[in-house]
């Protein structure tokens, strides 16, 4: 069974963990260096009057996954931007959905119209993940160039809350 809830200080170590692993198994992600619980930490207090984070935890309480919304500079006001990770292996199990389903709630209560996601083109499972959530395509991003000197497409997708 799959909980949620909003993170405390004491999962940005399992919040850590948990992304450094996509980033280094790699092709998921733009992120692509490692994190210290202190990054989570400081990305959390980064906007928090308009931003909304959760953590999705398994039957032991270990943090599965966690998502979080915040406003971007590259959207307007009325717009969140959303970054989405799921334990390696427990993709497809109801995590995302959960995590989604407290995400959308936040976003209304922060008076957001709608949400983005940044989505890398080769990234097929979060490609489905974002559709079967009901964003919608709208634009593309080509020949984004990530930390490493990688360049990818990115897909830019939106649902309307």
């Amino acid at each position: 069974m799959i909980s949620v809830r909003p993170p405390i200080r004491l999962d940005t170590t399992d919040m850590a963990r948990l992304l450094n692993e996509i980033v280094e198994a790699g092709g998921t992600t733009a992120r692509t260096r490692a994190v210290l619980p202190s990054d989570i930490e400081d990305l959390m207090d980064r906007d928090p009057a308009r931003s909304a984070w959760h953590v999705a935890l398994d039957d032991t309480e270990k943090v599965v996954g966690f998502q979080w919304i915040e406003p971007s500079a590259n959207l307007p006001p009325e717009a969140a931007e959303i970054s989405t990770f799921v334990q390696i292996g427990r993709t497809g199990l109801g995590i995302g959905s959960a995590l989604f389903a407290a995400t959308r709630v936040a976003a209304k209560g922060l008076g957001y119209a709608w949400i983005n996601a940044n989505i890398r083109a080769d990234n097929e499972g979060g490609l489905i993940y974002y559709q079967s959530r009901g964003f919608e395509s709208y634009g593309k991003i080509e020949n984004y160039t990530m930390d490493n000197g990688q360049v990818v497409d990115k897909d830019l997708k939106r649902y309307s809350l």
